[in-house]
C-alpha cells in the first residue's frame, strides 16, 4: 500500500496495518509494551505513507516560546540574501508554532563572525543558524553554546570536528567536481587552468577545491591546474588578483569562480578583452550573470540554491528541537548546473526570490 499524502498521521498507519492507534502511538514516541516485529512493521508503514510528526502540537508541550537566531555574513549577499530569504519564508510558513526569529549581520566570513556568535551565549536562544568561515576558530565558542543547550546547525559549510548538530548545504566536492568536468569538455589541447576561491579554511572553499583538482587530474591529465587564488570574498581583492593573473607569463585558458564573488573577476576579464574568450564557470546566479550566460560569455554557472539551503536549514533545525528522538540533520544538496538552453527556468524563479527578498 502507498499514498503520496504529506499528511498521514497515527490513524492512516493503525489503519494500514490493522491495529490499535494506541499501538502506533507508542511506537513512534518510543515506549514500552509493543513487540520488535511490531515496532518494525509501524516504522516501515510510517515512513512508506509520509508520515510527519504534529510539530505544533509537540511545540505546545513545550509551553514557550522558540528563540532562534541567524547570523550570516552581509557579503557575498547574491548567496546569502537569498538564503536569509529562504529562512525567513520557512519561518512564515510555521502554523501554530511560536517562533521568534533574529538575524545578525557581520561583514564576510572570518570577519566578525566570532564575536557574534560569543556575544549570543548571554541571550537563551534555543538554536542558531550559522556558516562557519574558519572552523577552528569558532570551535571553543560553538562548545561553548552547545554546552549551554544551544542547538548549533550549519548552513552553506560545515565544521565537522565541532558539536554542531548538524549541516544544510549543497556539496561543495561535487560542485568542483562538475566545474572540472566542464571544463575538460571544452578544453581539448594543452591548457592551464585556474580557479579563484574565498579563503581555504572555509570548508566549503577547499572542498570545491578539492573535487576540481581531483577531477581534472582523472578526466583531463591534458590539462594543468594553477595555484589557487584566494580573493578572501574582497572584491578589490579579486579584482586585483584576476588583473595579476591575466596579465602574468602563464594564462589560463578556463577559470572556475568557486564563490559567488564573481563579478570582480568577470570585470577583469572584459577589461583584458578576454571575456567570452576563456572558458569561465561561475558560482550561483544573480541579474548579473544573465546577459553573460545569454550571450555564451560564461559557459556554465554552478547554482547552490541559497533559498533552499535556508527553507531546509531552519524547517530541519525546528524539527530537531521539537522531536522527543534528536536525529542529526546532515543535508548535502545537488548542485544544479546552469546553461544558456536551461537559464529561463531559473531566471524566473530569480525574480521571485529578489520580490521575496524585499517584502
Amino acid at each position: 500500500m502507498k499514498t503520496t499524502s504529506k499528511t498521514a498521521g497515527i490513524k492512516d498507519i493503525a489503519k494500514g496495518l490493522g491495529i490499535s492507534i494506541g499501538t502506533v502511538d507508542r511506537v513512534l514516541h518510543e515506549r514500552t509494551g509493543v513487540s520488535l516485529k511490531t515496532k518494525a512493521r509501524v516504522q516501515q508503514m510510517a515512513e512508506q505513507l509520509g508520515y510527519k510528526p504534529n510539530l505544533a502540537a509537540q511545540a505546545l508541550k513545550l509551553n514557550r516560546r522558540i528563540e532562534i537566531a541567524v547570523v550570516l555574513p552581509k557579503q557575498i549577499s547574491h548567496f546569502f540574501d537569498p538564503l536569509r530569504s529562504g529562512i525567513r519564508a520557512a519561518a512564515a510558513a510555521t502554523v501554530g508554532l511560536h517562533i521568534k526569529v533574529t538575524f545578525y549581520e557581520y561583514p564576510r566570513l572570518g570577519q566578525g563572525d566570532a564575536e557574534l556568535l560569543e556575544a549570543r551565549l548571554k541571550e537563551g536562544y534555543d538554536g542558531i543558524i550559522f556558516t562557519p568561515g574558519n572552523p577552528r576558530k569558532l570551535d571553543p565558542i560553538i562548545h561553548r553554546l552547545a554546552q549551554q543547550g544551544v542547538a548549533m546547525l550549519c548552513v552553506a559549510s560545515d565544521a565537522p570536528s565541532s558539536e554542531r548538530i548538524g549541516l544544510v548545504s549543497a556539496h561543495a566536492y561535487t560542485s568542483g567536481a562538475l566545474a572540472a568536468e566542464l571544463l575538460a569538455h571544452k578544453l581539448y589541447r594543452k591548457a592551464h587552468v585556474a580557479t579563484i576561491t574565498g579563503e581555504l579554511t572555509t570548508l566549503d572553499h577547499a572542498e570545491k577545491l578539492r573535487g576540481f583538482a581531483a577531477t581534472l587530474a582523472m578526466l583531463a591529465p591534458h590539462l594543468t591546474l594553477l595555484p589557487a587564488i584566494e580573493s578572501h570574498e574582497r572584491p578589490k581583492e579579486a579584482y586585483r588578483q584576476t588583473l595579476a593573473l591575466l596579465q602574468g607569463d602563464t594564462k589560463p585558458q578556463g577559470l572556475y569562480i568557486s564563490t559567488a564573488n564573481s563579478i570582480p573577476v568577470l570585470q577583469a576579464l572584459e577589461e583584458q578583452g578576454l571575456l567570452g574568450k576563456i572558458q569561465v564557470v561561475t558560482t550561483d546566479l544573480f541579474q548579473e550573470l544573465v546577459p553573460l550566460i545569454e550571450t555564451g560569455k560564461i559557459l556554465a554557472t554552478l547554482y547552490q540554491r541559497p533559498f533552499t539551503q535556508g527553507k531546509v536549514a531552519f524547517e530541519s533545525l525546528i524539527t530537531y528541537l521539537l522531536e522527543d528522538k534528536k536525529t542529526s540533520p546532515m543535508i548535502r544538496l545537488a548542485p544544479h548546473i546552469i546553461f544558456r538552453s536551461n537559464l529561463p527556468l531559473f531566471t524566473n524563479r530569480l525574480d521571485d526570490l529578489v520580490d521575496l527578498g524585499r517584502s
